[in-house]
């Protein structure tokens, strides 16, 4: 696919970029050739191929999930100005 000039201006107006009219010629080759890149992907058979969540086929180590130092609830609120229940209390801030 083709860009011309007025495209690959009018693109960047829609962007907000600043685009020198120097520029435009250069921009307007390569966003045709991203494109014709694209359409060339677009082109090859995927019919039957299982999507990968990553390219290669590594199993994920994950360490067990275990409690290694649960906190000491009484004794993390013991300097709180107020608890009640095990929660801390705090002054209402919205009335």
């Amino acid at each position: 696919m083709a860009l011309d000039r007025k495209t690959t201006e009018q693109m960047a107006r829609l962007a907000r970029l600043r685009l020198d009219p120097e520029q435009a010629a250069d921009v307007a080759e390569d966003l045709s050739r991203i494109l014709d890149m694209i359409d060339r992907i677009e082109e090859v058979d995927t019919a039957g191929v299982e999507p990968l969540a990553h390219p290669l086929h590594l199993a994920q180590p994950l360490r067990p999930d275990e409690v290694i130092n649960a906190p000491d609830r009484d004794r993390l609120q013991q300097s709180a100005p107020d608890v009640l229940e095990g929660y801390f209390r705090v002054p209402r801030s919205v009335e």
